[in-house]
């Protein structure tokens, strides 16, 4: 894929696509900027699509968490990794196909939504799915390593290693996807960032191209790349995992470098 044609400035893009943790709030508190940001796509009228790795809530606890910061967004604004998967899976999947997962709700949701049916059998199961899962047992790993190992098809939500939290950085699915891997000697099919498969369903909902819309995360090995993987221009934000030390080495180097979204909120609004 040949480098997105760069914006020469943040207020050139037609729409957004917002990465969540690391660039609107970390853990349970909000970044700096947060509110300014969407008075000024809202002032703007940029359409814009919340894409998160985040597999482990459905979009309506995104609206509210976002309603609590007092920024208003609607259902169809937002895109979790947990269904990109599930959009993925029924393109090619017929439904009431069984599905082990490790999920928490918004990818057990995001399945059945698409008529999969979920299952504990890993002798019957087709397809493994593994997700951040902040209720992770030894039973569900066994679950599912012993229907990978009898051939299921095996996806994860998102490749992130680590997850951003007021603690400081913590195991993300990327962890547990790696143990898997290691028990089955199988890798998994990745959905989420830096797969482009996210930005381009998100591209769609916006009715924007590409090339004309801005890419916002926090991350150079996931947003980054897969913004560059999609052909979209990007910003990295300096509030959530990767440094501005790292951009020199990175494979896919951002079109711009912010230190929150509350930069990008006056970039949005520069005048020309």
């Amino acid at each position: 894929m040949p480098a997105p044609r760069p914006l020469a400035r943040p207020a050139d893009a037609r729409a957004l696509v917002l990465d969540m943790d690391g660039v609107l709030w970390r853990g349970a508190a909000p970044l700096p900027g947060l509110g300014s940001l969407f008075r000024a796509v809202r002032a703007r009228g940029l359409p814009v699509v919340l894409a998160t790795n985040n597999a482990s809530l459905p979009p309506e606890a995104f609206v509210e968490r976002l309603a609590g910061f007092g920024v208003a967004v609607a259902p169809a604004e937002i895109l979790t990794s947990a269904q990109a998967t599930a959009l993925h899976l029924a393109h090619d999947t017929p439904p009431g196909t069984p599905v082990v997962t490790i999920g928490e709700e918004g990818v057990c949701r995001a399945l059945t939504d698409v008529g999969l049916t979920l299952t504990d059998d890993p002798a019957g199961a087709r397809v493994v799915v593994c997700g951040m899962d902040r209720g992770l047992t030894w039973q569900k790993l066994a679950t599912a390593t012993l229907a990978i190992r009898a051939g299921a098809r095996f996806l994860g939500t998102n490749p992130d290693l680590t997850f951003p939290t007021e603690r400081g950085l913590v195991h993300g699915n990327g962890a547990v996807l790696a143990a898997l891997r290691a028990a089955t000697g199988v890798a998994p099919e990745i959905v989420g960032k830096p797969e482009p498969l996210m930005y381009r369903l998100a591209a769609e909902r916006l009715g924007v191209a590409p090339e004309h819309t801005l890419a916002v995360g926090d991350r150079l090995d996931t947003d980054i790349l897969g913004a560059h993987r999609a052909g979209m221009p990007s910003v990295l934000v300096l509030s959530g995992v990767s440094r501005a030390e790292e951009v020199a080495a990175a494979p896919a180097p951002p079109t711009f470098v912010l230190p929150d979204v509350g930069a990008l909120a006056d970039a949005l609004l520069s005048p020309a």
